[in-house]
């Protein structure tokens, strides 16, 4: 059943998130009508890559970021990408 807006074969693109711009609010999981994301805490070694800055408002927002759940479900609809209001999402191809 192909879903509102999501008309690709699923697979081809995924979402990358920036993981310095996330402040792992959650308009991006729910608006996503395969469940491709999911917002969970950020790990130690993760946290450790993060920029300056990165790290500061990861702090500040409890640790918590989105991720790519599911990156096989996705139809490249974009959705996740226009509801993130850090513009931290973008889709690119799977490698």
């Amino acid at each position: 059943m192909k879903k509102q807006n999501c008309e690709e074969e699923s697979g081809k693109l995924v979402p990358l998130i920036d993981l310095n711009k996330c402040e792992g609010k959650t308009p991006c999981v729910p608006i996503c009508p395969y469940n491709v994301l999911e917002i969970r805490e950020i790990n130690d070694e993760q946290y450790a890559q993060l920029s300056f800055a990165g790290k500061i408002k990861t702090f500040f927002n409890g640790k918590k970021k989105a991720f790519v759940a599911k990156p096989d479900a996705c139809h490249a609809c974009g959705l996740c990408v226009s509801a993130c209001p850090e513009k931290a999402i973008k889709l690119v191809k799977k490698n």
